[in-house]
């Protein structure tokens, strides 16, 4: 049995830490490099690194805090925001990503996906999709939230996969920041839809929401806000779930 993933995320604002709700009211959470060694000591399975103001601000990910957060870590690392090109994508790799999470340019240019993955494998390219409900279906957002798109999530999930996408990351704007649980309809909408593994993000508060996450289908469960402050650790979350029967790393 594949073992399930526990990921903490550090989302990057002015090279911090921060955490909103709903893609606003972002408030700051910590230093990056302090909390990538603190997650990757407490046993995280992977690190997700998201320079959240990177596209709507069009500028390249802040490369040398992905360096710096590598030399201290030894789990694989996943960095997304403002990659633009396969070069873009070449400069994070070697700065010691494992994996790029492509988000808005992704949509903006289907075919990045196809170059990026023929050029380092499936495996290294992470479509990252924000969904929002809107009454009929859920819409796909790009430039950190700040634009709807009116493309239905599960279509896009769908052509980025068969493009060449090899794991998708779908985060609930609805739920993030809210504590309120993963959107399980959501998840189970999206691990239906595709062959390839999901993480589910956004909402997390609790140790049964990455129960329920993974129950929904789910290989991977990412949170911020739950791990940032305190409220419980990465371990935490891992002997609730090994209690339950749910195999993880």
């Amino acid at each position: 049995m594949i073992s399930k993933r526990v990921i903490p995320c550090l989302d990057i604002k002015d090279g911090c830490v921060v955490k909103g709700v709903n893609f606003d009211s972002i408030a700051y959470a910590g230093d990056p490099v302090e909390l990538a060694k603190k997650y990757y000591e407490d046993g995280a399975d992977e690190l997700v690194f998201l320079d959240i103001s990177a596209s709507i601000e069009r500028r390249a990910t802040m490369i040398d805090v992905v360096a710096r957060i590598a030399k201290v870590i030894f789990i694989p690392l996943t960095v997304g925001g403002g990659i633009k090109s396969v070069s873009d994508i070449r400069a994070l790799l070697s700065a010691g990503a494992d994996k790029i999470a492509l988000n808005t340019n992704a949509f903006l240019d289907p075919a990045m996906i196809s170059r990026s993955s023929r050029e380092f494998g499936s495996q290294c390219i992470v479509l990252a999709v924000d969904a929002k409900w809107n009454g009929k279906f859920y819409e796909v957002f790009i430039y950190g939230g700040k634009e709807g798109t009116k493309c239905d999530a599960l279509e896009w999930i769908r052509k980025g996969a068969a493009l060449g996408a090899g794991e998708i990351l779908i985060t609930s704007m609805d739920r993030d920041g809210t504590k309120k649980g993963f959107d399980t309809n959501l998840i189970s909408k999206v691990c239906d839809s595709v062959n390839v593994p999901v993480i589910a993000s956004g909402g997390a508060s609790k140790p049964d929401d990455f129960l329920a996450a993974f129950d929904a289908g789910a290989d991977g469960a990412l949170a911020a806000s739950i791990f940032h402050y305190g409220n419980y650790s990465v371990q935490d979350i891992k002997k609730y779930l090994n209690e339950k029967g749910v195999v993880v790393r």
